[in-house]
């Protein structure tokens, strides 16, 4: 049974669906128009006009960015890092959320007091750079894990989510026989996929995407990772044919624009194709873990 609106209703409708349609072009154009420049030849992206396809479609510039080992030793190490950070910070994370879940834990009001009071205040930068100089990190991939391994609104947020689920599976569980673990492992972790799909997506992103942490701690070439590369290649001082060549990418035939373009899509690729397999958690992940107090 359709219900009749009222005028005013059908007008905020139509209202609200072009406001809709105008945030979704804001949104996706910017990716689009770097699409097409990574795909348009050096007439094209000289020309100063609106972008909304290629005349020419040419891949040559994604053929010079694959063709610069750089590309490949930042790919290399960016992977490294968001795989064993990600899977660290899950780990860590969801444990200290579980811990903190049981009211009978000892000093547990205490150990959440200061958990949130580092949310608020920190040690500050070069405070953080002493001491993972002190710690010997600099110049090791660990230096860009281990600081960031958790975080006080990763804890809380997980910690609410598993106070949601119910307590009477792991107490039946107990009584079978079932150890803690054995009770994480088979009945506690498949019922927060939810969280864990959450905490694995902000991870990921957070490493994925950081730089410059491996701008202060991590100079060897050997050990750059992506983001630092583009961030040459796109906003670093000085002329961007002598930057591009820096890093292994000639531009005798193509402009500079063209392989940026290409570089910036093919540094955010992997990221956006991985974020649609996690987003029906993501939803239902933060928006329980947030409930509960």
């Amino acid at each position: 049974m359709s219900v009749k609106k009222s005028k005013g209703e059908a007008i905020f409708d139509i209202l609200n669906y072009i406001f809709m349609c105008f945030c979704i072009v804001a949104f996706i154009y910017p990716f689009w128009q770097e699409l097409v420049l990574s795909l348009s030849t050096t007439e094209e992206a000289l020309a100063f006009s609106t972008r909304l396809f290629p005349k020419k479609v040419t891949f040559e510039s994604y053929k010079r960015v694959f063709k610069s080992d750089l590309i490949f030793i930042g790919y290399y190490n960016t992977i490294i890092r968001t795989s064993v950070g990600t899977i660290l910070t899950v780990i860590v994370t969801y444990f200290a959320a579980y811990g903190l879940s049981k009211k009978e834990l000892p000093f547990r009001n205490l150990i959440i007091t200061f958990i949130t009071f580092t949310m608020f205040f920190s040690g500050g930068l070069i405070p953080k750079f002493l001491l993972i100089r002190d710690l010997g990190l600099m110049g090791s991939r660990w230096a860009l894990i281990l600081p960031v391994l958790t975080s006080a609104w990763n804890i809380i947020i997980a910690r609410n989510f598993i106070m949601m689920l119910p307590k009477e599976l792991e107490e039946s569980a107990f009584v079978d026989g079932a150890r803690p673990i054995t009770t994480v492992l088979k009945i506690m972790i498949p019922l927060s996929m939810p969280i864990i799909a959450v905490l694995a997506l902000w991870s990921a992103v957070g490493h994925w995407n950081a730089w410059f942490d491996a701008y202060l701690y991590v100079r060897q070439r050997e050990k750059m990772v992506l983001q630092l590369i583009l961030r040459r290649i796109l906003i670093e001082t000085g002329r961007s044919e002598d930057v591009l060549k820096d890093v292994g990418l000639t531009t005798d035939l193509y402009t500079p624009e063209t392989i940026k373009a290409a570089m910036l899509l093919v540094s955010i690729g992997p990221i956006i194709m991985f974020y649609p397999f996690l987003q029906k958690y993501f939803v239902k992940g933060v928006i329980v873990g947030s409930l509960k107090g």
